[in-house]
Formats: C-alpha cells, structure tokens, sequence
C-alpha cells in the first residue's frame, strides 16, 4: 500500500512539474515528503540502497505523470483549465498545516515574517513581470547541447524549489513546448520502435536530463544546508513561497466569463484536492 501511494506522490510531483505554474516543490511540501527526497539526493552516494530504495517509488511516478501529461496536457487545459488548476491548487492547500507544523512551536519574530513576505511577493512578481518567449527550435550539435544543458540545470532547479515552476521557467526560455513535443515524439517513436527517430530526439532530451539531474543534485545540496544552518527562516521562506502558488496559478488562469457549473465543479475538485493532500501526507 505504500509503494501504491508513493508512486502515487510520484506522479503528482511529475505531473506539477510539467504544468506552467504549478511547482513540483510544492507539491513535496504539501505531501510531506520534501525533507526526505532532499535527503536522499544529497546522501545518494553515501547511502546508496536506502536512498535508491525510498527514491525509486517517486520516480517511477514523475516519469508517469510527465509522458503522461505530454499526450494529456493540451485537452486538459483546453478543455478543464480551470478544474485542473484549482485541483492542485486543492493539493497546495491540503499541505499547507505540514509547513505550519514545523515553525509553529519555534520561536518567531519580525525577520520571519519579513522573509515569508519578500518570497511571497517574489514569486507573484516573478508571474507577474515574467513574460513568454518565443518556442525555439530543438536542434543537434555540440553548441545546441550545451544550450540545452544549461536550460535543463535552470529547470530542475526551480523544480525542486517549492513554489517555483520549473515548467514556467522553460515557456519564459521559449523551451517548454519543444521539449514536451520532443517527450511526446520519443515515446511514439518507442513504440514504433523508430530508431532514427529515437536517436535524432535523444541529440536533444539526454543533454536536457543531465543538466536536470546536475541541477537538482545543485539545489538539494544548497537546500539541505539552509535547513541544517538556517532551519526556521527557510521554512518560513518556504511558507511564502507555497501559500503564493495558489495566487500565481489563478493569475495565469483565465476567470472571466466562467459558467457557474464551472466554478462550482472547480471548487468541488479543489475541496477533493486537499482531502486528497491530507490523505497521502498520513
């Protein structure tokens, strides 16, 4: 039952990562796994069977959650937008009392607050001030590997920065629809068993996924110490960052002019989305 929820967890996290907006960091707070996933990245060569062993679950579920969102992600926001966000808006907020569980018996003063606010309002200027670039073209070669390398190290990133949209980082550097696209096309060519097509599409995804994996190493790192050093002013920082998602992804929703069956069916997906947060964080 537990690997089923895991992988369960997985797939949110792979999921929130490839919607723009959405912060797969987020979604690891909200499920009370953020410490450990942290952990065990940064500890993987130091203990390798239990890192790989408590890991693998939640991978095997992001790689789910994004293949399968690259052939879901175009009907369900055309067709659900709405619903689809304010689920995970739903998941955000269920997670919310974790954070709160972890400063509130700590000592607080003005700082703290200050550090929650200046990351609160940071993201929102970020959705706010951030605009989209123009797709790219995915292309092979030395240069264009280096490229994509580093796009990928600026993804991860943000991906395992609660709050921070991985996702949204790509659209702002015109990469987030190419690279879907290109997921989308290996798993087809998979299938097919094109191997041309397979190889041509790997010039461009295999330098993206290391510079994922260099970059989320990076961040793990850089976070494990401001937890260590700094325990108290990074969850509130972490806080901010979290409890303005919610704000973030209603920005870049269109709400104007909705039925009310929509935003009844929106709030009701929401309330499901925290249950459901609640459930998967015992």
């Amino acid at each position: 039952m537990k690997l089923v929820k895991d992988i369960l967890k997985g797939i949110l996290i792979g999921v929130a990562n490839a919607i723009p907006g959405v912060s797969g960091g987020t979604m690891m707070v909200s499920m009370g796994i953020y410490d450990d996933i942290i952990y065990c990245i940064t500890h993987l060569f130091k203990q390798l069977k239990k890192s790989i062993m408590i890991l693998f679950p939640y991978l095997v579920g992001m790689v789910i959650g994004i293949v399968g969102l690259a052939f879901a992600i175009g009907y369900l926001l055309e067709h659900f937008e709405f619903q689809t966000k304010m689920a995970f808006i739903g998941l955000i907020l269920g997670g919310v009392p974790l954070i709160f569980g972890k400063i509130k018996k700590k000592d607080k003063g003005i700082p703290h607050a200050l550090v929650f606010l200046l990351f609160f309002v940071a993201i929102i200027a970020m959705e706010y001030f951030g605009g989209e670039s123009s797709d790219v073209t995915l292309k092979v070669g030395v240069l264009p590997a280096i490229v994509i390398f580093l796009v990928g190290v600026i993804a991860s990133a943000t991906m395992v920065i609660p709050g921070v949209s991985g996702s949204m980082m790509l659209m702002i550097l015109g990469y987030y629809n190419p690279i879907m696209a290109a997921i989308k096309d290996f798993v087809v060519a998979l299938t097919s068993m094109d191997v041309p097509r397979m190889l041509t599409l790997c010039g461009s995804l295999v330098p993206f996924g290391l510079g994922v994996v260099i970059g989320i190493f990076a961040i793990a790192k850089l976070i494990e110490i401001l937890l260590q050093r700094y325990e108290i002013y990074t969850y509130c920082a972490i806080l901010g960052l979290v409890t303005s998602s919610p704000v973030v992804i209603l920005m870049g929703t269109a709400l104007v002019g909705l039925s009310p069956v929509t935003w009844i069916s929106g709030i009701l997906v929401m309330l499901l989305g925290i249950l459901f947060a609640w459930k998967l964080a015992d």
